[in-house]
């Protein structure tokens, strides 16, 4: 499974388990069902491609962690929590990239074997900057939601809500990378 697959995909199985089957069964057997589901993307990613990504290492890792946690509190807050603090990672992630001077998209892109242009290399650390505000606006969303809101809520930001904002993100990141573009000298 590609990173931008797992990044989108990763993790949302188990949020769909622990939402219906909370709403019937209670938090504890929702909780439950979301560690297997959680473990079972794991096992299916290592069986189909050979390997586990990354990311889904890092999120379903937090998801059993946090779930095991809502277990012995029995309280699901623990769990809805992951999202948050995992887009909350990628935004200190991408911003650390920057400090240390390792532009992770840059990289990224290389390692896959694409070419940035010379015109757009200049704009990669701004990217990236502005990427990393994205996560950690959608992190205190999902941190809020977590809180605020009702468990169909939270598991609608969390799946469609993450993809669906991404997605308005990535339009103005084009339209402003094009405007940038064109006023350059």
């Amino acid at each position: 499974m590609s990173a931008g697959k797992s990044f989108l995909f990763g993790g949302l199985l188990p949020v769909i388990a622990f939402t219906l089957i909370e709403e019937y069964y209670g938090t504890v057997a929702g909780i439950i069902a979301g560690l297997i589901f959680g473990l079972g993307e794991i096992i299916y990613e290592l069986k189909t491609v050979g390997k586990v990504s990354t990311i889904t290492w890092i999120g379903n890792g937090m998801l059993v962690a946090l779930g095991v946690v809502s277990l012995v509190s029995s309280d699901g807050i623990w769990f809805k929590l992951q999202p948050a603090l995992l887009e909350a990672f990628f935004a200190l992630f991408l911003w650390g990239s920057l400090i240390f001077k390792k532009n992770v998209l840059l990289l990224m892109a290389e390692k896959q074997g694409q070419t940035i242009p010379d015109i757009l290399r200049p704009q990669m650390n701004g990217m990236t900057f502005r990427l990393g505000i994205f996560f950690a606006l959608h992190a205190g969303l999902a941190t809020w939601a977590a809180f605020k809101w009702s468990t169909e809520a939270w598991a609608l930001l969390k799946g469609l809500g993450v993809m669906i904002s991404f997605v308005f993100y990535f339009i103005f990141e084009m339209i402003y990378l094009r405007r940038k573009i064109r006023r350059r000298p």
